[in-house]
């Protein structure tokens, strides 16, 4: 319940949810494992439900679909991509609190910064649902929403859960969102880079 709760909340009303979220102390593996692997989950089955099972067309032709062996593959490795971005992202707003001036409390600090990587990537992972549907203008728009409202929630939620000043917060979420945009890079680049190796699309004929 207490999943549902905070999921809905941080999207209804996220500055009453950043505080009743700060008032919590849960370890690492509370925070990450009772949110991340839940809701990774449904960008995944979504996508491949929508690839194999509808497809997209190009140019008004015929549906386009991938087999199911190639869709599980990219699914899987997406999987686990979005549960490492997670975990390093959590990492770097762990490590980058010191210089910001919050607490020294390591633990609180470390709790604070994995839940805070974990609740703004809520928009993008429940916006995945879209993927039964797979058409790129269609997800493209919603993911670009998605992702927008999760930097609103960087913002809103660091002078919150790291008890700063917001002139101080404001230069912390900056730096959250450039290693956010950084990573989104990398996963692009790693993705080429599995696509030339092998582990690309295969459609069906």
């Amino acid at each position: 319940m207490a999943i549902l709760e905070h999921t809905l909340g941080i999207l209804l009303h996220p500055d009453s949810e950043w505080k009743a979220i700060r008032n919590e102390r849960h370890s690492f593996l509370q925070v990450f494992v009772s949110h991340v692997p839940i809701l990774a989950l449904i960008p995944c089955l979504s996508f491949y439900y929508g690839v194999t099972q509808v497809g997209w067309s190009i140019g008004g032709g015929d549906p386009v679909k991938l087999t199911a062996g190639s869709a599980l593959s990219l699914c899987v490795l997406t999987y686990i991509a979005m549960l490492l971005g997670v975990l390093v992202l959590g990492e770097f707003i762990n490590w980058m609190a010191k210089t910001y001036g919050v607490s020294d409390d390591a633990k609180t600090r470390h709790y604070e910064g994995t839940a805070l990587a974990v609740y703004i990537t809520v928009p993008v992972f429940l916006v995945g649902i879209f993927g039964v549907y797979p058409e790129m203008w269609l997800n493209a728009t919603v993911t670009i929403l998605a992702g927008c409202y999760s930097v609103y929630l960087v913002y809103e939620g660091i002078p919150i859960l790291m008890n700063i000043p917001k002139e101080r917060a404001f230069m912390y979420a900056s730096s959250v969102v450039t290693v956010g945009l950084v990573m989104l890079v990398v996963v692009r680049v790693g993705s080429v880079i599995l696509w030339g190796v092998g582990f690309g699309p295969v459609y069906v004929d």
